[in-house]
Formats: C-alpha cells, sequence, structure tokens
C-alpha cells in the first residue's frame, strides 16, 4: 500500500467529501418511512403494530447488512460497493412507489434498508484515506451524514402534501441514481484497491474477514455505539409522539423540538472527531458516558409531589421537568452522542487497520439494532409502568453499564501495563541504579482460558489434567445445548394453543411456523459448523446462547395479542433457528476435547442430554403456561375461547430468559478454547471434497432428521389424527426416549463400532414406521392412539440410538482415511488433521440433518392437504430408510467396507486400540 502522505490531497478530500454527501442521501431514503409511513398507515388501515414493523424493517436490514457491506468493502474497495449499494437501495425505492399491499410494502421496506447499510461502507473507504492521527476527524465530518434524516423531516412533506407519498419515493430514489453516479464519476479507487489493482494481489477470504469479531473488545465498541448511535436513532423516531402526550404540544412544535435533538447529534460528529484526534477517543468517550448518564437520570424523573411534615404542618411541593428544562437536556444529551458517535468509530482503524469493514460493519450493526429494538422497548415499558420517562431510565441502565465496562477494561490494561513495569523493577529501593541480573527469558503467560498445551490422546495427560478439563467444558456445554433445543422447539409446543387465545390460522399456517425454526436453524448450522476453529468455542457458545434472549422474549410479547401479524410470527419463528443453528458448533467444539476412545461417548452425552430441550420445551411450557408465573412483569392472560380458565401463553417465552441468561454467563467464565484447534474456514472447507462428509449427510439425515423432524410435527400430527385425545400431554415422552437413548447408548458405538449400531437403528426405525402406518389405517378402532403412540415411542427410541452410533462413524472414518490420505505424514499430524476435518464433518451434517425439522412437518401438511391424510408422507420416510440401511451396509459394514476390519477388531482388543 502506497504511504498516506504519497496520496494525492484532492482526491483524499473528494472521496470524503463525495462519501459523506451520499451518506446524508442514503440516510434520507434510509428513514423514509417516518414521513411516508403516516401516510400509508392511513391509506392501508394499519395498525399499530403493523405501522411500527413497517418503519422499523428498514432499520433492521439496514442494520443487519451493515457486516456483509463493511467485509465487501474491504475485499472489492468501497468505490464499487458504495455505488452498487444506492444503485440497489434506489431500485427499491422506485419500487415502494408501485407497492399497494402490506406485504408488498414490507419487502420493498426491506430493499429500502439497504440504503442504511452504507454507513459501513463509507467507514471503511474513508478511512483508508487518512492516516491514523487525522482519521478521527475525517470519519466525524462522514458520519454527519447522519443529518439525512432531518433532511427528510423538513422536505418530503412538502412534497408529499403536493403529490402524495409515491413521488416521495420516486423522488428520492432518482437522488439516490444521480449520487451514484456522481460518487462514480468523481471518486477513485481507495489506496489499498488501488494497490492491489497494481500488483494483482487479491484480497483475503471473507471468512478471514470475521477474525477479529472473536475479541470482546469489538463487542464492548458494539455496546457504546448501541447507546450513541442506537440511542440516537431511537430517541429521533420517540420523541415527537413522547412531547405531544407529555407537554402537550401540536404535530409541527413537536417535529421541530425533536429536530433540534437529531440536528447537533449528526452535525457535531465532525466536531467529535477533531476531539478524538487532539484529546485521544477515550477521552471523549469517558466525557460522553459521564455527561449521558447525567442527563437520563434528570430527564428519567417523573412528575412528583412530596410532602415534608414540618414543625408549623405539612410542605408540599411539586417536581416536573419543564419544556425549556426538557429541550435543552435533550439537547446536550444529543450533542454529546454526536461526540461519542465520532470517538467509537476513531477507535476501530486504529486497533483493525485491516478489518475496518468487518468490525465498523459489526459495530455498526449492532448500533443501528438500536434504532429498532429501543423504541419497542420504550412501549413496552410504557405499557408496563405507565411513566413516559420510562424511556430514559432505560438509556440510564443502558449508558451507566456502557461506562462500567469500558472503565473497567481500561483498568484491567493498565495493570496488564503496569505489571510488566513493576516487574522490572527491583525488589528494595536501596536496589535502584544496581546492574541488572542477567535472567532467561520467560514464554509469556498465556490466558487462563486458552488452552495452548493439549493432548487429549496422551494417556498420562489425560489422566492427571486432560479428563477434568473436558469433563467441564462438556457439562457446561449440555445445559447451554438444551436451552437452544428448547427455544428451537418451542413453536412446536405454541401453535397448538394459538387459535385458544384467539388467532386464527388454518391448519397450514400453523404447520408452517412449525415447521420454519426447522429450516432457518438447519441453514444457520452449515455457517455455525465453522465457527468454532474461526473464534473459538468459549466466545462462540456464549454469544450463540445469548442470541436465543431475541426469540424467547419476542415471542413472549407477539402471543399476547391476538392482532399480532402473522408476518411477526413467521418472523420469530425463524429466529428460534438460532437454537437450531447452536448444535453444529457445540458438538465441533466438544469434539475437539475428548481422545477417541471417548468420543462417541461424550458427543452422545452432548447430544443426547442436549436433545432433552425438545422433551423440556414440551413438558414445561404446557405447565408455565397455566400460571401467572412472573406476575405482573409477565402480563395479563388471555382467556381460552369456550372456557373460563387463563392462559398465560407468554410463559412460553419468558420462562427461559433468566435461565439463558445463567448459561451464557457460564460458559464465558468456565469453558476453554484450544489453541490448536484453531482454523480458517479455507482449511475446513476440504471436507467438501470428502465422499465420506456427504454420505454421512444422508445418514444422519436419516437419524437425526427424523427425531428433529417428529418432535417438531408429533403434537400437531397427532391433534389432527386424533382429536379426542389430549396428545399434548404425551408429546414430550417421544424426544424424552430418543434423548436419553442417544445419550445412554453412545457406549454401545464405542464398543461394537458405530456402523454396526447404525444399521441396527434403521432396522428399528422401519419397523417403527410400519406401525404407525397400520394403526393409522385403523384409527378409528378403540385403543389405535396408544399403538400410534407406541410407535412413535420405538421410532424416537431408534433415531436417538442412530444419532449416538453415526456420529461415532465420523472419527473412525477420517482417522482411518488420513493414513490413505497423508501417507507421508507422521502420525500427530495425521491425527490433527482428523481432528480437525472430523469435527467440521459433524458440524455439517448435523446442519444438513436439521433439514428435517422442516421437511417432515411440511411433508406432513403437504400430505395432508393433497391426499387428506399423512400416509404419503410416511411412506416416503419409509423408502428413505431403506436407502440408509443399503448405503451404511455397501459403504461400512460389508467384508471389504471402509470400516468392517476396524469395529470387529474392538472386540478383540478393545483397550489397546482405545489407547491408540
Amino acid at each position: 500500500m502506497p504511504a498516506i502522505h504519497d496520496v494525492d490531497r484532492g482526491e483524499q478530500r473528494r472521496a470524503l467529501a463525495m462519501s459523506t454527501v451520499s451518506f446524508t442521501v442514503c440516510f434520507a431514503v434510509w428513514t423514509i418511512f417516518s414521513i411516508i409511513g403516516i401516510s400509508i398507515r392511513k391509506e392501508l388501515g394499519l395498525s399499530e403494530t403493523q405501522f411500527g414493523l413497517l418503519v422499523g424493517t428498514p432499520i433492521l436490514t439496514g442494520s443487519l447488512i451493515r457486516v456483509v457491506l463493511g467485509i465487501w468493502t474491504d475485499r472489492y474497495g468501497g468505490r464499487l460497493v458504495f455505488t452498487a449499494t444506492m444503485l440497489a437501495a434506489a431500485v427499491a425505492t422506485f419500487l415502494l412507489s408501485h407497492a399497494a399491499t402490506y406485504p408488498q410494502m414490507l419487502a420493498a421496506a426491506l430493499g429500502v434498508g439497504i440504503a442504511g447499510g452504507s454507513f459501513a461502507v463509507g467507514v471503511a473507504y474513508v478511512s483508508r484515506w487518512y492516516p491514523a492521527g487525522k482519521q478521527g476527524t475525517a470519519l466525524g465530518i462522514f458520519g454527519a451524514g447522519n443529518v439525512g434524516s432531518a433532511v427528510t423531516k423538513f422536505l418530503a412533506p412538502f412534497v408529499l402534501v403536493a403529490f402524495g407519498w409515491q413521488m416521495v419515493a420516486q423522488v428520492w430514489a432518482a437522488a439516490l441514481v444521480v449520487m451514484a453516479a456522481i460518487f462514480w464519476f468523481t471518486t477513485n479507487d481507495d489506496p489499498v484497491q488501488a494497490e492491489r489493482r497494481r500488483t494483482g494481489l487479491r484480497p483475503k477470504s471473507a471468512w478471514l474477514e470475521l477474525e477479529p469479531l472473536k475479541n470482546v473488545q469489538v463487542w464492548r465498541f458494539a455496546i457504546y455505539y448501541f447507546f450513541v448511535f442506537g440511542a440516537f436513532v431511537a430517541l429521533a423516531l420517540w420523541l415527537p409522539q413522547y412531547l405531544i402526550n407529555v407537554y402537550g404540544l401540536d404535530i409541527k412544535t413537536a417535529g421541530m423540538i425533536a429536530a433540534f435533538f437529531s440536528v447537533p447529534a449528526s452535525l457535531f460528529r465532525a466536531y467529535g472527531g477533531h476531539l478524538s484526534d487532539v484529546y485521544g477517543a477515550r477521552r471523549v468517550l469517558y466525557w460522553t458516558f459521564l455527561v449521558g448518564i447525567a442527563a437520563t437520570f434528570v430527564l428519567s424523573y417523573p412528575p412528583t409531589d412530596y410532602v415534608v411534615h414540618g414543625t408549623n404542618g405539612p410542605i408540599a411541593f411539586h417536581m416536573e421537568m419543564g419544556l425549556v428544562g426538557f429541550t435543552v437536556s435533550v439537547f446536550v444529551l444529543g450533542f454529546f452522542m454526536a461526540l461519542g458517535k465520532a470517538a467509537v468509530y476513531k477507535h476501530i482503524p486504529v486497533y483493525y487497520p485491516d478489518h475496518v469493514g468487518s468490525v465498523g460493519g459489526l459495530v455498526g450493526m449492532i448500533g443501528g439494532l438500536g434504532g429498532f429494538v429501543l423504541p419497542i422497548l420504550f412501549g413496552v415499558l410504557l405499557d408496563l409502568t405507565g411513566l413516559w420517562t420510562s424511556c430514559f431510565m432505560a438509556l440510564f441502565l443502558l449508558v451507566s453499564g456502557a461506562l462500567v465496562w469500558m472503565h473497567l477494561a481500561v483498568r484491567q490494561m493498565e495493570r496488564e501495563a503496569g505489571g510488566e513495569t513493576l516487574a522490572r523493577l527491583p525488589q528494595l529501593p536501596e536496589m535502584q541504579g544496581l546492574p541488572e541480573p542477567k535472567v532467561t527469558a520467560v514464554a509469556p503467560k498465556a490466558s487462563g482460558a486458552v488452552l495452548t498445551d493439549w493432548r487429549p490422546e496422551d494417556p498420562e495427560f489425560w489422566a492427571k489434567t486432560g479428563r477434568a478439563i473436558a469433563r467441564r467444558n462438556l457439562w457446561l456445554s449440555i445445559p447451554a445445548l438444551l436451552l437452544s433445543f428448547a427455544i428451537w422447539q418451542v413453536w412446536s409446543v405454541v401453535v397448538a394453543k394459538l387459535p385458544l387465545v384467539g388467532f386464527a390460522y388454518s391448519t397450514d399456517q400453523l404447520f408452517w411456523l412449525a415447521a420454519l425454526p426447522g429450516i432457518s436453524g438447519a441453514t444457520l448450522r452449515i455457517f455455525y459448523s465453522f465457527m468454532v476453529p474461526i473464534f473459538g468455542g468459549r466466545l462462540w457458545t456464549t454469544l450463540t446462547t445469548w442470541s436465543l434472549i431475541i426469540p424467547a422474549l419476542g415471542i413472549g410479547y407477539a402471543v399476547q395479542n391476538p392482532d399480532t401479524p402473522y408476518v411477526v410470527l413467521l418472523i420469530l419463528a425463524l429466529l428460534c433457528g438460532f437454537g437450531g443453528g447452536n448444535f453444529s458448533s457445540s458438538m465441533a467444539n466438544i469434539s475437539f476435547f475428548f481422545p477417541k476412545a471417548e468420543k462417541g461417548n461424550a458427543l452422545a452425552l452432548n447430544a443426547g442430554l442436549g436433545n432433552l430441550g425438545v422433551s423440556v420445551v414440551q413438558f414445561v411450557v404446557p405447565l408455565v403456561i397455566t400460571a401467572g408465573v412472573f406476575g405482573w412483569l409477565g402480563g395479563d392472560p388471555a382467556m381460552v375461547k369456550g372456557q373460563a380458565a387463563p392462559l398465560w401463553l407468554q410463559n412460553a417465552g419468558f420462562f427461559f430468559v433468566p435461565f439463558i441468561v445463567l448459561s451464557a454467563f457460564a460458559s464465558w467464565f468456565g469453558m476453554n478454547d484450544i489453541a490448536d484447534a484453531k482454523a480458517s474456514f479455507a482449511e475446513q472447507a476440504v471436507i467438501f471434497r470428502r465422499a465420506h462428509n456427504w454420505m454421512m449427510c444422508w445418514l444422519y439425515t436419516g437419524t437425526f432428521g427424523s427425531f428433529i423432524g417428529y418432535s417438531a410435527g408429533f403434537p400437531l400430527l397427532a391433534k389432527a389424527l386424533f382429536p379426542d385425545v389430549n396428545a399434548l400431554q404425551f408429546a414430550f415422552l417421544g424426544p424424552l426416549v430418543g434423548a436419553l437413548s442417544r445419550s445412554g447408548t453412545g457406549w454401545l458405538a464405542d464398543k461394537y463400532g458405530g456402523a454396526r449400531v447404525t444399521m441396527g437403528a434403521f432396522v428399528l426405525m422401519m419397523i417403527g414406521v410400519s406401525g404407525v402406518l397400520w394403526f393409522i389405517g385403523i384409527r378409528d378402532q378403540s385403543g389405535a392412539f396408544w399403538g400410534f403412540f407406541a410407535s412413535f415411542l420405538l421410532l424416537f427410541f431408534a433415531t436417538g440410538v442412530g444419532n449416538a452410533s453415526t456420529f461415532q462413524m465420523i472419527p473412525a472414518i477420517m482417522t482411518k482415511e488420513m493414513a490413505r490420505l497423508m501417507p507421508k505424514a507422521d502420525a500427530e499430524t495425521r491425527r490433527k488433521q482428523a481432528e480437525k476435518e472430523s469435527a467440521a464433518i459433524t458440524g455439517f451434517t448435523a446442519a444438513i440433518a436439521a433439514f428435517g425439522a422442516f421437511f417432515i412437518p411440511k411433508g406432513y401438511g403437504t400430505s395432508i392437504a393433497l391426499t387428506g391424510g399423512p400416509e404419503a408422507a410416511l411412506w416416503a420416510f419409509l423408502i428413505f430408510y431403506v436407502s440408509c440401511l443399503v448405503l451404511t451396509w455397501a459403504v461400512y459394514t460389508r467384508k471389504g467396507g471402509l470400516l468392517h476390519d476396524v469395529e470387529r477388531a474392538k472386540r478383540a482388543s478393545i483397550r489397546p486400540a482405545a489407547a491408540e
């Protein structure tokens, strides 16, 4: 890369100016619904919830897309990505003007949100033009493009009144196209991209761009930005109605005061960048958070009447913030938020100069999500407390937490730096000035959370040190995985109760809600399966456990109102896939800790007891929804139609929240990373060339895909076939049997061989499906349900056994394959490669198999819709099990098969084989 001082100053200034103007136009488009949404709501007769979703959708998508756009900017250059971003957003904004229905509006809003992702592009592009000492000022000037929000509020009403909201969308789309052309023709590639083009150097893999995101420091920056930017966007949306309801202002005056907050919170960002360059970003953040605490504390104080009992009688007085004091306070808060936004982004190019796009994208994404989440939180707090000032109470807690975390992190860094200085000082003052003694260099001490020496195949190391550490990580992983399965499958219970509390959905719509977590969870598993070697198991387990709170809280609030749009429930069903995705990373992580001789049992325990989450949710949820477990905090119950019984369906989500928090903290403070288990995506991607990877995907889909699919679909299927039986009270037994059989039979595969046990499991599954088909055919006869239920229990038992045995096969297959694939490598190199590939295959097969959670419930629904019954789907499952049985025999267990000799040698030499 050429030195920054060699960069042409004219090109540098032009890049900054055009980026700032482009971001201003993008921000104006991103917030377009704040004006035209009012007309759209009247035109379509939207409810408050529907309107809130429409306004929030661009904020949400614009935030989520920032990571991807930031990575693309690092790879392909900001000039190309910024131009493409504006053109894509322009197309969506223009199509918005032709939308006529609410779903079409939402679809267009998703595209409009692309404009909000331009922030991550601009940060990466602008930072490459300036040296570290001037990046704060440059990024502050660029970030002042937030004023685009005020541009929309000032100009859009005039166009709307004169020509209608469709013309606003078309004019804003045209502005994006014009700006994209101006930007493309007036700017050049940034110095890094220009140097790549000159030398022909290819950019790094996109997966490597994610490497810095494993650092907790990045997530700490994201929390800072969640306050300084997310709270800014949230208040800009919330203040007009706050002023109208609290101070009785008209919409025009309230809008002007809201602009009085948003304009300085945008324009002074440039000044914040200058202060960060001159005085340091950390000092600016300290002042931002301290003033933020003071301002939000004052603003959060509700109107209060006091009575003091004095000697001359009671003295009464009233305390309440007036309009002038409120306006001054929010102006001060907005001013320091502007400084803080610049200070946060001053840190990023300094700490992560080669990953500004990915790190800046993540920080911007989390901050943007604040603009989506906080207004919802403000509304919830208002409903719960009845206090309009509760929004500032929430912000007070948020900024206080950010300040405490920052200060503790700074103190920790100071202690570490001070420790090195203190270690060089003599033990006594009298020794000052004497010649320093010669000492042998000592390697720096590694963090206790990272295991730099990990040799599970060494019997002495394993017995003395390894077993205790591995078991601790296993027993912390199990509850996290159990909660993941519980959240993943919570809809299998909730959907059966929705009609009882007033949700009027068809059977096919209910099956969609039960099936969608399966497809999203399966898709996420594909990505999650490669994350542990990139980020480390400890950090990834913690983050993915925290992610479960989003669908848990979302379900809790959504099911309280039967008017909640169906699309909201669909989104929450998709978000429950966070729980499904966790399985791949959890299994990959645990596989690194145990030796070959104990892998099967360890993975069976992790997966089997984790699978209990399905049974737990189907047992616990029907109980907790019948009582007000959380009192007033949990909301009011709904009355069951046709009965006088109350139902707290929201507890299906709320119940798991405290356990998720405890498990996340336990994972962070109790788990470990293994240093030599690190691998890039490129290193792991070799599994896509392994034929056995795809064969094991087929077999594991037969076992685990069946387990999770039957778990998701059984309650609704039983209810449809046997309406007179309360099948829900027995539904938990199937997943319970499957989970216990998995955790309790892992030793069978270790002892007799995974392939042989897998064949037996498929035979049992074929018998189970045949039994289900038989009893469905005679379901009108008495006792048919119990035969149907017993056949399903056999199916669940067999899937559990097969789940354990197929996972035991993977390390055995790859250990034998390494001798063929790496004939010249030593034993330790082959062992490590087999470990990495086995972990990746374990996660990837789990990802593919998880699609069973979608296809089996959807198969039932489609079969019933087309033929009037589920028999067609069950026959298809039976044929699939036959193919799995044939594949296992032909490739692995027959004489000459890959595992034939290995598995038959186990009985004769089980102890020597385990010690190899």
